[in-house]
C-alpha cells in the first residue's frame, strides 16, 4: 500500500477532530500541532532520499492536513498579518497565510534530513574540508564535482522560483511528474543491467567534470514538484557510470548541498512569517523527525539499490499516480 495512503487515513482521522474556526473571514496564528508536526516530518524524512519525490508527497501531506488554507491571518486585535507590508512595490502588500507558512515549513524540517547526512556521511565531508586545506586531493575532486553539479540547479530554481510555485505545485503535476520519474526510472534500470553490468565489477568509476555536470542537469528535473531529486541524481550517477551504491552516495552528498542552500534561502526569505504562525518548538520537533526518518531511509535505500535497484520504487510510483487520479477523479482532492 502506497505510504500515503496510510498516511492520509491517519491524518483524516485528526482533521476530523479539530473545531471549525469562529470567524469564516480569517483564521487566528496558532502553532502546528504536535500530531502535524510528526506527520510532515516523519514524510520529509521517509521520502527525501527515497526516489519517490518527498514535495510530492509533502503536498499531499499538507492538503491532507488541511494546510492549504490561503485566507489571510490575524493577530489578536483583529489586525492582519503580512508577509510582505504594503510598500511601494506591493502597494496590496502579500498577506501571511497558513499555506504559505506550511510550504516554508516543509523545505526549514529538510534541516533533519542534512543533519541526517552530515551524520551518516561525515568522513566524506571531513575529507572535503581537508581537500579545501590542500591536504587530501580526492576530498577536493567530490567537492568540484559536487559544485558542478550543484550550479544547474541551483541558477534555475533561483530564476524560476516564483513560476514553480505558481505553475506546479498542485496534485496534477504531482501525478504527471510521479509517471513521468517512473518513465525514467524503468529505462535507466534496463540501460544499467544492458551497458554497464560488467563495469560494476571492476575498479569503481571516478567520475569526471562532465559526467558531474550531466548529473546537474538532470538534476535540474526535480524542480518539477513530485519528480524526487534523489531520483534524478541517482538515475545521472547510472549514466555516469556509477554503480548504485555509488550512484545513491554521490546523491545524497549533493543532496546535502542542495538542501543546505534551499533550506537557509528558504529560512531567510520566509521563516520569520513561518515562526509567526506555528512557533519554534513543532518546527523544532518535525526537523528531530525528519532527521531520524531521513538517516532510517538512507541506509535503506543504498541496501536496497545494490540488490535490486530501482524498478520497485517506479512502480511504488506509479501506484501513487492511479490513486490520486482516481481521489481527483471522484472530487476527493483539488
Amino acid at each position: 500500500m502506497p505510504l500515503f495512503i496510510i498516511i492520509a487515513t491517519l491524518m483524516s482521522a485528526h482533521a476530523a477532530t479539530k473545531p471549525a474556526p469562529a470567524i469564516e473571514s480569517a483564521i487566528p496564528a496558532a502553532e502546528l500541532s504536535v500530531t502535524d508536526a510528526v506527520v510532515l516530518g516523519f514524510v520529509e524524512g521517509v521520502t527525501e532520499f527515497l526516489p519517490i519525490s518527498s514535495t510530492g508527497h509533502l503536498i499531499i501531506a499538507t492538503h491532507f492536513l488541511g494546510l492549504e488554507n490561503d485566507r489571510p491571518l490575524v493577530d489578536s486585535t483583529g489586525q492582519p498579518l503580512w508577509y510582505r507590508a504594503p510598500s511601494r512595490k506591493h502597494p496590496a502588500g502579500i498577506p501571511l497565510t497558513v499555506k504559505l507558512a506550511a510550504d516554508t515549513y516543509n523545505v526549514v524540517i529538510q534541516f533533519g534530513a542534512i543533519a541526517a547526512v552530515a551524520l551518516l556521511y561525515w568522513s566524506q565531508l571531513i575529507s572535503i574540508l581537508r581537500g579545501l586545506l590542500g591536504r587530501d586531493p580526492s576530498g577536493l575532486r567530490l567537492l568540484q564535482h559536487l559544485v558542478i553539479a550543484f550550479v544547474p540547479a541551483a541558477a534555475l530554481g533561483f530564476l524560476c522560483h516564483d513560476w514553480i510555485d505558481a505553475h506546479l505545485f498542485s496534485i496534477p503535476a504531482v501525478i504527471a511528474a510521479q509517471v513521468a520519474g517512473a518513465g525514467l526510472m524503468f529505462y535507466a534500470e534496463a540501460w544499467r543491467r544492458r551497458h554497464r553490468a560488467e563495469q560494476y565489477s571492476s575498479a569503481p568509476i571516478e567520475l569526471t567534470s562532465r559526467q558531474a555536470a550531466g548529473i546537474g542537469a538532470l538534476q535540474c528535473l526535480a524542480l518539477w514538484p513530485g519528480t524526487s531529486r534523489s531520483m534524478t541524481t541517482i538515475v545521472g550517477g547510472y549514466f555516469s557510470g556509477l554503480e548504485p551504491r555509488r550512484a545513491a552516495e554521490f546523491s545524497f552528498l549533493l543532496g546535502f548541498v542542495t538542501l543546505s542552500a534551499a533550506t537557509v534561502y528558504k529560512s531567510y526569505k520566509s521563516g520569520a512569517a513561518m515562526l509567526q504562525v506555528f512557533g519554534w518548538s513543532h518546527v523544532a520537533l518535525g526537523a528531530v523527525v525528519a532527521a531520524i526518518t531521513a538517516a532510517l531511509s538512507v541506509r535503506f535505500l543504498v541496501n536496497w539499490l545494490t540488490r535490486h535497484g530501482l524498478a520497485a520504487f517506479a512502480w511504488y510510483r506509479l501506484g501513487v499516480a492511479a490513486v490520486l487520479t482516481m481521489l481527483l477523479a471522484g472530487g476527493f482532492l483539488q
